[in-house]
């Protein structure tokens, strides 16, 4: 099996499912490395990693999908709802403004209350007073909530954000892109075939999206491979619009699911894995967010890129622990042999 991969991957061709269980299976680390590495060459020159510095802005914490895994949520009238006014959302930008930031990704739960024109309206005005910021307003699991609730179409939702000025709905949300999966842990949410039919509207309106995946629920690997396959065959259906894949950890603190962590090491071969068999997906992201500076070794595992987020109130709620000694993190890359490299957001 690993003479076959390795005349695949040196031939630029993608490897099948089964070579791919394998690889997290069999193969050794050093082998993981040098086969991500070897596709993540494909894409980006050897030695350098890129990163910016964000702020993922939680504008509510109202939601009533009642997913199992999120320590963040409360039901409309619990105590401790918010929804943030529009001078507390540019409070927040403010401080991702005195850390140097360049993007703001806006995630929020499904509140019954607001409508998809209230967020149209807030994140114009956001847009209008900071052009020098780029921002992911919404996630396709949140744009679907507010898209039903307003009993328009996915393609209406899309032409009314963009004709407001939204360049870019991202793929946070996804999770693990499996209904047996959703069924028992989120299912207040959406279907898999729902979840890439909004997405796929997204992306054909003009606007921009992510690819995403969070794993360490317990889920079997069956389920995740069925993630990776179905987003390595969406992509290839809209013709590689989709230009960067982030994978994170599940925080078990304060949840109803519960749990433990799973280990970095499982993380990073993970991690290569994507690299590997994700190689229609120019970049692969590895998250500091929820591995602090441990994430950094997943640059030698095929990961390209990461960010320094300064918060995000949800996997706060669940365990994460954000550091601001940026300067430590990017202490890690260089010493996995990388030097990181202060990047704009991505373009459309």
């Amino acid at each position: 099996m690993e003479k076959e991969i390795r005349t695949q991957i040196a031939a630029g061709s993608s490897i099948s499912r089964q070579q791919a269980e394998w690889l997290f299976a069999e193969a050794p680390n050093t082998l993981l490395q040098e086969l991500a590495c070897s596709v993540r060459g494909r894409y980006h020159p050897e030695g350098q990693a890129t990163y910016l510095i964000m702020s993922i802005l939680n504008f509510t914490n109202v939601c009533v999908a009642g997913c199992k895994y999120c320590a963040f949520y409360k039901y409309p009238h619990e105590a401790g709802a918010y929804a943030l006014s529009m001078e507390q959302v540019c409070a927040k930008v403010d401080s991702l403004l005195g850390y140097g930031g360049s993007l703001v990704g806006f995630n929020g739960g499904f509140h019954p209350k607001l409508t998809l024109y209230h967020y149209r309206d807030l994140f114009q005005q956001v847009r209008t007073r900071y052009p020098q910021l780029e921002f992911f307003e919404m996630t396709v699991a949140e744009f679907m909530f507010y898209c039903k609730l307003a009993k328009v179409s996915y393609a209406e939702g899309v032409e009314i954000m963009a004709q407001a000025g939204t360049r870019w709905i991202t793929g946070g949300g996804a999770e693990i892109l499996d209904d047996e999966f959703r069924a028992q842990v989120s299912p207040g949410k959406y279907t898999v075939a729902d979840y890439f039919s909004a997405q796929a509207a997204v992306i054909q309106g003009g606007l921009g999206t992510t690819a995403t995946m969070v794993i360490g629920f317990g889920e079997p690997l069956a389920e995740r491979f069925n993630h990776l396959e179905r987003l390595r065959d969406f992509q290839s259906a809209m013709e590689g619009r989709v230009p960067s894949f982030l994978c994170w950890t599940y925080k078990p603190y304060n949840t109803e699911w519960g749990g433990g962590e799973i280990s970095t090491q499982e993380y990073l071969r993970w991690l290569a894995v994507c690299r590997i068999y994700l190689d229609n997906i120019p970049h692969i992201r590895t998250s500091v967010l929820t591995k602090n500076e441990a994430a950094l070794e997943g640059l030698a595992y095929g990961a390209d890129d990461f960010d320094l987020p300064i918060e995000d109130e949800v996997t706060q709620k669940a365990g994460a622990e954000i550091s601001l000694d940026f300067e430590k993190i990017l202490q890690s890359a260089r010493e996995w042999g990388y030097v990181p490299v202060h990047r704009k957001p991505f373009s459309i």
